[in-house]
Parts: C-alpha cells; structure tokens; sequence
C-alpha cells in the first residue's frame, strides 16, 4: 500500500462546542507490525465523544481525530498478525488507553490484537454501535455490581446507547429494571428494552417514586450516567447499604462531596467505574465481546440504532444527542 495515501477524518482543531469538528484530508499510512489497516463501514457515537470534543478529555494533541468506535473491514495486515485476515469484518473500541481514539474517520491503522471478529449475523451498524455500550453494559452488570435474580435495579438514561442495553441484559438475568427517562416517548422506548417501569419528569421526585415501586425500601443499585444532575437522586433512591454506580457525568461533573454523608444515608457505597480498567488486555475484551455478541445474535439483547449521518455530518450526530433529542445509538456512516 502506498503510504501517502489519505483519508477523511473529522478532527478537533481546538476544544469547543460542535462547530469546532471539521472534516478534513489526512494521512493514511500502511499497518505496521502487529496492526491492520480497517476500511471503516460504521463508526458507533459515544457522550465521551462529546467530552473529547470540548476539552474533557484532552487529547495528546492538536489538532486531533475523535471518536472511540467503529466497525469495517480489514484492507492491509502488517507483519505478524496471524489471527486475522483481509476481509474479515471487525470491531473495535479504544474507550479509555486500549486503543487510541480517532475512530471518525473513513479508514485507520490500528493494534491487531484489541480487535473484535463481528460474526455475519451481525450488521456494520449494529456491531460499530454497541462494542462501547456492550462491553461496558457487561462489566457494570457482571462485575461492578453482580445483578442477581429477584433483585430490584434502577438505571439512569434507560433509552440510551447504554440504558437500552443495560435494561435487556438486566432483565435477562432476573432482574425487576425500574428506568428513568426525560420524555414520555423515551419511556416507550425504554418499556420496550427491557425496563418494567419508566419514570419521566421531575428528578428531585425519583427517590419518592422508586421507594413506591419498593415497598418504601428503596433499591440496591442505582447505574448512574447522567452525573451531576441525577447524584443526589440516585443516593436518596438506595435502601441502607446500597451502592451508586457512577459512570458516565453527561450532565456535568459532580460536586465535592462529603463522604461521612454516605454514613447518614444508610452506610452506602459509591463506586466510579471507569472503562480501561475493566478492559485492560486482549482476554478481557474478547471474554466480555464473546458475552456481548451471544446475547445479541439470540435476541436477548436488541441494539436499537435510531440515528444516522453521513461522516459529514458529525457536528449535527453531537448536537442532536447534547440536545437529549436521540434515543437508543447513534451512528456516522463514511
């Protein structure tokens, strides 16, 4: 392959709001040792994406391409790859340092080995929307907090990306997934992926109205991506000694907080549960995406990818989903 071929990509020329994404002609080099070079078919939206945008998540430099997601074809194999193939179809997240974000863009060089062999049962879309979602839906469901059977959970966000995944799965292994949501048409979509209840409207009401559905008790865990807005809500809506998974701030960071008031509370838990360090080698990936795609190609899991645009287009796919205008994934088609 010619090393001075190029590619488009959206990238960051400085940290802002969606205006700062600019579609641009960058280079496109040969995979090197143990890396493939990918022909993008999908690349998967992420709220970090956003983070990155704005400077949340800084970059190592500027400017930058974005994103942390995709799915395409394998076009090159560098030297030394010997479990894949040209043609193969994969996929792939670099959430937190696996791999390097800059998945916004028509073709890209990446590490073999965190890459995932997407079964053909499986569509291009699909596959770039819920690698990210899915693989972090199964170590906060698996890991973070073992769902058990019997056991009452409510879930922040229930018709997004993760929401809608994390509703399925729980529900799947026995657990009654009370969701919130910020609209009467996000609570269809939340009842129809896997939540037995859909709570729309005011968040300082939540506690009160988990506590209805629990015989006054409250809740085990509480999956919490919303971040600044929705904390105190997801502490007040625990039972005494239950743990508040935060891991998304979409909303915005959360405030200082003092932590003898967890003692006040009931004796509760807090945990941040960051991606890289439930995902941190090859074993680990392919443990939880051989879980992830099992799930999926029985049905017990539905990835519901509601928007699409054109690579193009990226700027609108952020301001759409800052907006709480979407539902379910998002994607960009090159």
């Amino acid at each position: 392959m010619d090393g001075a071929q190029t590619t488009k990509a959206i990238r960051v020329h400085k940290y802002g709001g969606p205006d700062t994404l600019k579609l641009d002609e960058i280079p496109l080099s040969s995979p090197g040792p143990n890396e493939v070079l990918i022909r993008q078919r999908a690349i998967g939206v992420n709220y970090a994406d956003i983070h990155t945008r704005n400077g949340r998540y800084p970059l190592p430099s500027l400017p930058h391409v974005i994103g942390g997601e995709g799915a395409g074809v394998v076009e090159a194999l560098g030297r030394d790859v010997d479990h894949l193939q040209i043609g193969d179809r994969v996929a792939y997240s670099s959430g937190g340092h696996a791999l390097p974000r800059g998945s916004y863009t028509e073709a890209r060089v990446l590490s073999a080995d965190r890459l995932i062999l997407i079964p053909d049962e499986i569509e291009d879309e699909t596959a770039a929307a819920m690698i990210t979602k899915g693989l972090t839906t199964h170590y906060l469901l698996h890991d973070v907090f073992r769902v058990q059977p019997g056991q009452t959970i409510l879930v922040h966000a229930a018709a997004g990306g993760v929401g809608v995944i994390m509703s399925q799965w729980a529900r799947y292994l026995g657990a009654r997934v009370i969701g919130v949501v910020s609209s009467k048409a996000k609570a269809e979509i939340a009842l129809a992926h896997g939540c037995h209840h859909a709570l729309v409207g005011d968040i300082d009401n939540i506690p009160a109205r988990v506590r209805a559905l629990t015989a006054g008790e409250g809740v085990p865990v509480v999956f919490d991506s919303v971040g600044q807005d929705t904390f105190e809500a997801s502490l007040h809506s625990l039972r005494p000694r239950g743990t508040l998974v935060s891991f998304g701030t979409a909303s915005g960071p959360i405030p200082p907080f003092d932590l003898f008031r967890l003692n006040a509370l009931g004796s509760l838990y807090v945990t941040s549960a960051a991606f890289h360090w439930h995902l941190r080698n090859r074993e680990e990936v392919l443990t939880r995406a051989a879980d992830l795609i099992d799930v999926v190609l029985r049905g017990t899991v539905r990835i519901p990818v509601n928007q699409r645009y054109p690579l193009a287009d990226a700027a609108q796919a952020h301001r759409d989903m800052e907006s709480r205008t979407t539902a379910g994934m998002s994607v960009l088609i090159p």
